[in-house]
């Protein structure tokens, strides 16, 4: 294994230091002007961060590798600073059994350029009628902790309750996908509202988010068990899970760089681009999500990378497959919108790309490789280097993707990944893949 010695980084507490990286771990941090190392990284003026963490990423592979395979979505998530991502169960087959999960964390392994972890479905597939085999992939040596039929909502109360009930057992989470099919059906596309009726699209209302995601807080309360909340998407959630942190209920939950900075009125040119599920939402909604991921009521950010050929993309808006991608420029993302106006700090940061994450997946102790530690010596070699000024215009056509639904497409986000190292080796130099 190689050595690196990243010189003169801004730390996410804001001190300055030299970091010496050793056979996968971090060695020393201080002033090291003797040190030797394979290779040295000048990292004056930029930031060294853990390395990310994404909780939800739909990596496509087995069943659509025409959208994207677990090899071009850990190239993506590498070239956005991401060590580990947890890959969606909405594949085909589905990963609903130990040999399935198992398959993807082996492909994961193979491609070698970040920790690709399966999140496991909540029922077989996908159908929210009877519970997969829950145990057995937490068992297996894919180590399922996380579980979802994410796509779908887990919509009978029954159901939950008993994948809640399951999962406690283990120390495991289910991440539910909160839209009420009978308020918002599979045709819903657009925030339910003025834009919608004036455009003709099916309404997505936010109450079909709230009502389920106070189901299930309350189900977590009584089962004693943990729900996370994902792509939280309206100001009535944010409410909903602030009340059930200060009753203690053990309930986390993510939000994704699109619903932190696109708003509702993009639709108005009917770009399938923009088709996402949960729907982008009004400028008050996204307020309020940026408000609660600085407080802590949101406690990460996720990205719900949501790759798509381009003929699942390019068809009438109501017609065209939810979803865009995101691994690439989440961190410019909320730079842009969370560091640049003063929300989060780096430490902040910090915790809700890194640290956070990996605690809710049960991926930061007590496992073989652990991720989102902190920058200190001893600990594992998972790091991110960034340059907060950077500006970045972004380019659909140079993603490393396979699929070209990119929301950001010429827009100029601030902050440029510069590195990426997993366990010490660089993924990622100069901002393109090692």
């Amino acid at each position: 294994m190689s050595s690196t010695l990243i010189k003169g980084a801004t730390l996410p507490d804001d001190t300055r230091a030299d970091v010496l990286v050793a056979e996968g771990t971090i060695r020393e941090i201080g002033s090291l002007g003797g040190a030797k190392a394979d290779r040295t990284l000048d990292a004056d003026g930029l930031r060294l961060l853990p390395g990310l963490v994404d909780l939800h990423t739909h990596l496509r592979e087995p069943g659509r590798e025409d959208a994207e395979t677990v090899l071009t979505g850990s190239r993506a998530a590498a070239v956005g600073g991401f060590t580990a991502v947890l890959a969606m169960a909405n594949t085909s087959p589905v990963t609903d059994t130990a040999e399935a999960a198992e398959r993807v964390l082996d492909l994961g392994r193979a491609a070698g350029l970040v920790d690709v972890h399966p999140v496991g479905a909540v029922t077989k597939g996908l159908a929210g009628e009877e519970l997969a085999e829950l145990g057995l992939m937490a068992r297996s040596r894919a180590r399922v902790r996380v579980f979802s039929d994410d796509g779908r909502c887990v919509h009978d109360p029954r159901i939950m309750r008993r994948a809640l009930e399951y999962v406690k057992a283990f120390g495991g989470v289910v991440s539910q996908h909160s839209q009420d099919p009978a308020l918002a059906g599979p045709t819903a596309c657009c925030h339910e509202g003025e834009l919608s009726g004036r455009l003709g699209l099916p309404g997505w209302p936010g109450v079909a988010e709230e009502v389920i995601v106070a189901r299930d807080v309350m189900l977590a309360r009584h089962t004693g068990s943990r729900v996370h909340v994902a792509h939280v998407s309206t100001a009535g959630s944010v409410e909903v899970i602030r009340w059930a942190k200060a009753q203690g209920i053990a309930v986390t939950a993510e939000v994704t760089p699109h619903h932190l900075l696109l708003t509702t009125d993009l639709l108005a040119g009917y770009d399938p681009t923009f088709k996402v599920n949960p729907p982008l939402r009004p400028d008050e909604d996204v307020v309020a999500l940026r408000e609660a991921l600085a407080d802590g009521t949101i406690d990460a950010v996720a990205t719900d990378h949501a790759p798509h050929a381009r003929h699942d993309k390019e068809h009438a808006f109501v017609d065209a497959a939810f979803g865009m991608l995101g691994l690439e420029t989440a961190l410019p993302v909320v730079t842009t919108v969370m560091v640049e106006s003063g929300l989060l700090d780096w430490a902040g940061v910090a915790q809700r790309m890194s640290h956070a994450p990996a605690a809710i997946a049960g991926l930061d102790a007590g496992v073989d490789l652990p991720q989102g530690r902190p920058i200190s010596a001893g600990e594992p070699a998972n790091l991110t280097l960034v340059d907060p000024a950077a500006t970045v215009r972004v380019d659909r056509a140079a993603s490393v993707s396979l699929s070209r639904n990119n929301p950001w497409h010429d827009r100029t986000l601030t902050g440029r990944v510069i590195a990426t190292l997993l366990r010490g080796e660089p993924t990622v130099l100069e901002g393109a893949l090692a």
